[in-house]
């Protein structure tokens, strides 16, 4: 497996945290939020002082080694802290992705060895005015430079949009179109001809540097070529997706646990009708135990895909999407129901929930939106859907009633539900060929994430306890059932809902997605999220 072991990966956590509490107080955060100010003496402490950088470079070339598992762990924590400062830290990891899966051997010594000796800033130079999630529309583009008929170097010419440290970075993995395709080419800061614009006035992460870029005639010598052939760019963009995705998966987790564990403790002391709200259901029920169950959901999802990528298993972008998905729709909206949580000091910014789910956002937006995520999550499974006859999901479910004879606590029969309705969901798409609806196939995506996720953490819960937050299996168990049921309805009433609007043909199909077992399936919902709701303040407990 690839990565750190355990201890070392703890002890940059401790370091990280201790450092946060230290350096980065809440007022100092608001005060870089008022004043739309980058901090670049933190960033340099980060990567200077703490060698935080470093978790994302190979040991070979001078760095850590870190794994998928321990980019989720430092990103989830960046996070939590402040997602502007977590997003100036790991847009370096991402710009230098490129070199990383991209680079010949004498490339990478030379540019990771500098980010890992030097702590430089890096910016991935791929979205543009009218190219983001479609990176096969650029129109920035690289001429060949000749000598004697040889291509000697490149004039690279275009504009990029939305860049996370433009205007502060050292250098610059730029994604151009070449004659042989879209290329990567590494840019230093103060190259003639490239310039960064002014920073962006954003709703949120304000912390972050984010400019766009303008290149005239950017000469690059031949040999800055990311790998030395032209035309990889999108196939090395796409190597890393379920990777990165998976980092910003994090970030949604992060930011929505930050805002659940102000609004936990709060709900504790705030009295309403001679009792805490944390002991009114009307309260915890509806704006804070259905958060916490979305984003452990998502949790369990995010490291199961990470134990995979650190395995050596490629091709996950699909399960990168899933992880996104989930997780930065799930922090989204738990910051943003935490805003509810605490009333009118929610709505100000001293309690910082204001700022956390302005920050929060972003996450469904950058690294592809969540659209794009349902998009790419149902043309994929819309494929293995077809690929085998119908059997993708009801395999799936099979495994879920082992999982549920040998421990019938996780809510793995519920999953299983959930996914036979999905498979008959898919199925009477196919046949009465309702994606032809651009909506119907944005819409299965959604189903699919939540069916999927529900599955992960029924099988996964008890076998692979997280180390990540102070929750016990049996409430992590009690969690898995809440999101299982969730999802199983879910899926048969808005996928029934959905076929039906588009024109299925099956008077049977109410009865093919076994409502009325799905329904069934909900008795002990309140019991759970009673237990929940009581775990949720033992382990966030008001100081």
């Amino acid at each position: 497996m690839a990565g750190l072991d355990r201890k070392e990966l703890n002890q940059v956590l401790i370091t990280l945290s201790k450092y946060a509490e230290k350096r980065l107080t809440n007022d100092f955060l608001l005060e870089l939020d008022h004043n739309d100010e980058f901090p670049q003496e933190v960033l340099d402490e980060l990567y200077q002082d703490i060698g935080l950088h470093l978790m994302f470079i190979p040991e070979e070339l001078g760095g850590m080694g870190g794994g998928a598992y321990d980019i989720y762990r430092v990103s989830e924590i960046m996070a939590g802290i402040d997602l502007g400062i977590a997003t100036g830290v790991l847009a370096t990891f991402l710009g230098s992705d490129p070199i990383t899966v991209g680079g010949t051997p004498e490339q990478q010594e030379r540019w990771m060895g500098r980010i890992a000796e030097e702590g430089l800033l890096v910016a991935y130079g791929a979205t543009e005015p009218q190219a983001g999630s479609d990176l096969g529309s650029l129109k920035t583009r690289a001429i060949p430079v000749e000598e004697d008929g040889q291509v000697v170097g490149y004039k690279i010419s275009g504009r990029k949009q939305w860049i996370s440290n433009g205007g502060v970075a050292t250098l610059y993995t730029i994604l151009a179109l070449a004659p042989g395709g879209p290329t990567w080419f590494v840019i230093e800061k103060g190259a003639e001809g490239f310039s960064a614009g002014k920073p962006e006035d954003k709703h949120g992460i304000r912390a972050s540097n984010t400019a766009a870029l303008f290149l005239e005639d950017v000469y690059a010598p031949a040999g800055d070529l990311v790998g030395l052939v032209e035309g990889q760019g999108l196939a090395q963009a796409q190597a890393v997706f379920g990777y990165t995705r998976l980092m910003v998966a994090a970030f949604g987790l992060g930011g929505g646990w930050s805002a659940l564990k102000r609004a936990i403790p709060y709900s504790q002391l705030r009295i309403q009708g001679g009792a805490p709200l944390s002991q009114k259901q009307g309260h915890s029920h509806k704006l804070i135990v259905p958060n916490a169950v979305r984003l452990e959901a998502a949790r369990a999802y995010i490291e199961w895909t990470a134990r995979r990528i650190d395995g050596g298993e490629p091709d996950l972008q699909t399960e990168g999407a899933v992880a996104k998905y989930l997780a930065t729709e799930a922090g989204n909206k738990a910051a943003e129901d935490s805003i509810q949580a605490l009333g009118g000091y929610g709505y100000t910014k001293e309690y910082m929930v204001e700022k956390v789910k302005r920050d929060v956002k972003i996450t469904t937006i950058y690294e592809g939106t969540s659209e794009i995520m349902e998009w790419t999550i149902a043309r994929d499974r819309w494929q293995q859907h077809l690929k085998s006859k119908g059997a993708y999901y009801n395999d799936w479910a099979a495994r879920l009633d082992q999982a549920h004879r040998a421990e019938p606590n996780n809510g793995a029969a519920t999953a299983a539900l959930a996914m036979r309705a999905l498979a008959q969901v898919l199925e009477r798409c196919r046949i009465d060929r309702l994606t032809r609806n651009q909506h119907i196939l944005f819409r299965l995506g959604e189903l699919i994430a939540y069916a999927e996720t529900a599955a992960i953490f029924a099988e996964f819960v008890t076998t692979h306890p997280t180390e990540a937050i102070p929750l016990d299996v049996p409430t992590r168990q009690a969690m898995a059932r809440i999101h299982a049921r969730d999802a199983a309805l879910k899926v048969a009433a808005e996928g029934l809902r959905w076929a039906i609007g588009a024109g299925q043909s099956d008077a049977n199909l109410p009865q093919s997605l076994n409502l009325s077992g799905i329904y069934a399936a909900q008795a002990g919902l309140i019991e759970d999220m009673d237990f929940v709701a009581k775990k949720l303040n033992e382990a966030f407990p008001a100081e």
